[in-house]
């Protein structure tokens, strides 16, 4: 017999053996045990965590793919937690977030932003004066914090070079909690509001942002810079969001709070925000707009809105709607 004949197929001979790999298992590592840290800031694929009162420097595990994971993330880590110089952790999980603060580049995008998580405050801090205040982003922001859950501050700088008494009548009407700061003076009122909080700070740019960051916490050193005379516009000075904690303040009990401070925005895109998320932020606003026909934008357009109706029968103030409308309208 001819060594052909030894085998069926002439190139068995010549196949190399096949490696057996290990039988698929769905069981997941357990992670349960491993060490929880707040993500404080993020860059180029390097996240600053604080970990058990230290600061840890992890990556992402290969394991989390295209998780993203954002300032104020609350995340699994393991390896080399000791934050020593040199050493790096790994973040296997995050946990689920509480809130999350969203953006779209404009109100055509669909790709929502996310910008931070977990924040339980929203700061949204207007210059009155070099630059003179936005409303209309002012109403874009807040859509965007109602619709994620957080509770509004508008924080009016500047004082010492225009009044705040057209804003406080403008937001007033809508519940809308105010501290009014101007340069060099207290802010015991502000650190008050801040105190037992994570509160973002989200204004665009040049209003004043960074150095009110840098007056709560001296050795923050955020970057700062002036407005532009000829546009009238900030320069980006802020790269990219990072958490920090407020200073022990003997006037305040408990938790001081922290605060995430934001690079200036320039725009404030909605595109993920509908007008029936924007109501249910507000209680007694939704129970009257239980009574509209379907599909109602609740605007001044609409003939058979409840919310007109409530005004009709006193329940309702006339000048709460104008604002809540005015509001509204900036997200649609």
């Amino acid at each position: 017999m001819t060594s052909r004949g030894l085998y069926t197929d002439e190139h068995a001979a010549f196949e190399r053996p096949r490696r057996r790999s290990r039988p698929r298992t769905k069981d997941h590592p357990d992670y349960s045990a491993a060490a929880i840290g707040v993500v404080i800031t993020v860059d180029r694929g390097r996240y600053r965590l604080v970990v058990d009162d230290h600061e840890v420097v992890a990556t992402k595990a290969r394991q989390l793919g295209r998780t993203g994971v954002i300032v104020g993330d609350e995340v699994r880590v393991v390896g080399d937690t000791s934050g020593e110089e040199g050493t790096l952790a790994r973040i296997v999980a995050v946990e689920e977030r509480r809130t999350v603060l969203r953006r779209t580049a404009d109100d055509d995008d669909p790709y929502e932003r996310p910008i931070v998580a977990n924040a339980d405050q929203l700061v949204i801090v207007t210059a009155l004066a070099d630059p003179p205040p936005r409303t209309g982003m002012i109403d874009r922001i807040l859509v965007a914090g109602f619709d994620a859950g957080l509770a509004p501050l508008l924080c009016l700088t500047k004082a010492d070079l225009a009044s705040p008494d057209v804003l406080l009548a403008q937001y007033g009407p809508l519940d809308v909690a105010i501290a009014v700061t101007r340069p060099g003076a207290d802010l015991a009122e502000l650190r008050r509001r801040l105190a037992g909080h994570r509160s973002v700070f989200v204004g665009h740019s040049g209003v004043g942002k960074s150095t009110l960051v840098n007056a709560l916490i001296p050795d923050a050193f955020r970057a700062t810079s002036h407005v532009n005379e000829v546009t009238g516009r900030g320069r980006h000075t802020s790269s990219s969001a990072i958490a920090l904690r407020l200073p022990a303040d003997p006037a305040i009990d408990g938790d001081p709070g922290w605060v995430i401070d934001t690079p200036g925005v320039r725009s404030f895109g909605l595109s993920h925000v509908t007008p029936q998320r924007i109501v249910a932020a507000f209680d007694d606003l939704a129970a009257i707009v239980a009574d509209c026909p379907r599909g109602c934008t609740h605007t001044a357009a609409e003939p058979e809105c409840a919310l007109d109706d409530a005004v009709g029968r006193g329940e309702l103030s006339p000048v709460r709607l104008e604002s809540f409308r005015r509001m509204l309208g900036s997200g649609q």
